[in-house]
């Protein structure tokens, strides 16, 4: 399969920890399992980054926590996914300050079947890089980004993608949400 922007996005599926208050989460009602089909009929938000607690990490998830609703009225789901463990996931969420309350799951893919069907595991390290997809409602990739580890991306940027895309106009460079489009 080749991952290219129109092409159909790579199923997956695993178990993530879903939103709530990680402090007063127990494994019983932390962990859920959730699949790209569980979407279907809205755009995903889908990024990668390389581990559990680690320095930029926690600032990218933050962030999106922060805008997270401003994407739920998109109709779009936000899902972080790492090669960590989904019980890593859940005690780094409870120790966490800004990760306690993070309103969207973070997917484990302890296996890498997902970072590798996604063309963003680091072989060498077994981690994958900071790469981000957004997958329309039927399931199409239409937008993919990769930063390299040091070096987080802009939630905000996400955002006017997003809306750009959503608009299914033409968009000059610069474009921020509202801006006229080229037609």
């Amino acid at each position: 399969m080749s991952l290219l922007v129109g092409n159909k996005a790579p199923e997956f599926k695993g178990t993530a920890v879903v939103g709530g208050d990680a402090a007063t989460m127990s494994p019983e009602n932390a962990f859920k399992q959730i699949s790209l089909a569980d979407y279907k009929g809205k755009w995903v938000i889908l990024f990668f980054y390389p581990l559990d607690f680690t320095f930029v990490c926690p600032t990218e998830i933050e962030e999106f926590g922060k805008y997270y609703e401003e994407f739920k009225k998109l109709n779009s789901e936000v899902i972080a996914c790492s090669t960590d463990s989904h019980f890593s996931h859940l005690a780094w969420r409870s120790s966490h300050p800004g990760l306690k309350k993070l309103p969207y799951p973070m997917l484990a893919d302890f296996t890498r079947e997902i970072s590798t069907d996604y063309e963003i595991l680091k072989a060498d390290t077994g981690y994958a890089l900071r790469g981000l997809y957004i997958i329309d409602p039927d399931g199409n990739l239409r937008y993919s980004v990769i930063h390299p580890e040091a070096v987080g991306r802009s939630s905000k940027e996400i955002l006017r993608v997003l809306s750009a895309l959503q608009s299914g106009k033409q968009t000059p460079c610069n474009w921020e949400i509202g801006d006229k489009t080229l037609n």
